[in-house]
């Protein structure tokens, strides 16, 4: 190998290392920030559990229009990178206005006007990534380490609050968004440099025209009736552990953190397994998983089954979220489209989640009942899926 290959190789495996680090660092800032809100509003401000949720609703809200507004903008000049800087400066701007506000309607405007768009950073990243040419493998693992951050954020910022305080969370944040700017200055630069540096803007429908494909609204009506099914399935856990299984609320930490640290190895290897299968073979699968892991909890509620369904309880949430992804960008040509029509998917879904809880938990099954409606919304999903696939095969069948 030359000198000059040797360094373009040690210079495109440093590139490859960046978006990786860019998804830890977000994803821990987003670990460490959206757990604590809750608890920010009630220390810091007062607020009650109907300003909370006022306060979230609106601060979800926002987070809705920002991830359909600047990912879909980002796509007509392919570039991805500039307003991941901007997120970065509305993070700390946030943090900073959090910490300092002195009323719950200043901390409330600062969620709304800079939390949303703070908050469409992870798409970006997945939108840069794929508009670089990125491999099913490769977005795979930056989903993994996504997950990661999630492992150990939550835990580390309730630890941070109850050492040093409510306020200390900010602040670290803060300072992660500071190494956020500076990373994504670095991604510039790197970008600038690389081969892709000259690549055009990605053609494909734009979203008035993409809404009314029927594929694209068939993965819309699936990965909403999948995140709904998620949400209110990690909602209700607590509820099912304390008063179905007589244990203390800690022993549905310990499945979620459970199920979350399995999701990283599952996702490495369902990048893999996408890549010789097909997306849509991979999610179908993910989704009888899902079912099982229901059909326990609702059946035979035990500590054991608790623990033991959290495997497939891994391979649902690993496939939904990052086989799901991939799938999105296939159907559609422009990766920030993609990016922001799938996790608002999640965001409609936990719209949805709500009345699931309500009518499951008010059941004659109880909080079980809750679970049923969780299989009832997977199976739901599962078959809309499956349906428009052999409908579209058996179409092209009949044009041959």
């Amino acid at each position: 190998m030359t000198a000059a290959a040797g360094s373009g190789f040690l210079a495109g495996h440093r590139r490859a290392l960046l978006v990786p680090s860019a998804a830890l660092l977000w994803g821990t800032q987003f670990a460490f920030l959206n757990p604590a809100v809750g608890i920010i509003l009630v220390s810091l401000y007062g607020a009650s559990a109907a300003e909370v949720g006022f306060a979230l609703a609106a601060y979800n809200v926002s987070g809705f229009v920002s991830t359909l507004v600047v990912p879909t903008r980002a796509d007509r000049r392919g570039d991805y990178l500039r307003p991941l800087l901007w997120c970065g400066g509305f993070t700390i701007a946030l943090t900073t206005a959090l910490a300092l506000a002195t009323t719950l309607p200043l901390a409330v405007l600062a969620l709304v006007a800079l939390g949303g768009p703070a908050g469409i950073a992870i798409g970006l990243i997945f939108a840069y990534q794929r508009h670089t040419g990125a491999s099913v493998q490769q977005i795979m693992r930056t989903r993994a380490v996504f997950s990661f951050a999630w492992v150990g954020g939550p835990p580390f910022a309730a630890f941070l609050m109850g050492v040093l305080g409510q306020r200390s969370v900010l602040w670290v944040v803060a300072a992660l968004g500071v190494l956020g700017l500076a990373l994504t200055r670095v991604m510039m630069h790197a970008h600038a440099t690389s081969p892709h540096a000259r690549r055009p803007p990605p053609t494909g429908d734009r979203m008035g025209v993409a809404l009314r494909r029927p594929e694209v609204l068939v993965l819309l009506g699936t990965f909403v009736a999948l995140g709904a099914a998620l949400n209110a399935a990690v909602s209700s856990l607590p509820l099912l552990v304390t008063d179905e299984l007589g244990l203390d609320v800690e022993w549905s930490g310990i499945a979620l953190g459970t199920c979350a640290a399995l999701e990283i190895p599952i996702l490495v290897v369902l990048g893999r397994v996408t890549a010789r299968f097909g997306p849509r073979r991979v999610v179908a699968v993910g989704c009888v998983a899902g079912l099982a892991y229901y059909a326990a909890m609702a059946l035979a509620p035990s500590t054991p089954v608790l623990l033991a369904g959290q495997l497939p309880n891994a391979v649902f949430i690993a496939t939904m979220s990052g086989v799901g992804l991939t799938l999105f960008q296939d159907v559609l040509g422009r990766p920030g489209l993609a990016s922001s029509l799938f996790m608002n998917t999640t965001r409609v879904g936990a719209i949805v989640a709500g009345p699931v809880i309500a009518l499951g938990g008010t059941s004659a099954l109880g909080y079980p009942g809750v679970f049923v409606g969780c299989g009832v919304l997977v199976l739901l999903g599962l078959l809309v899926l499956v349906t428009a696939r052999l409908t579209r095969s058996a179409a092209a069948r009949r044009e041959d």
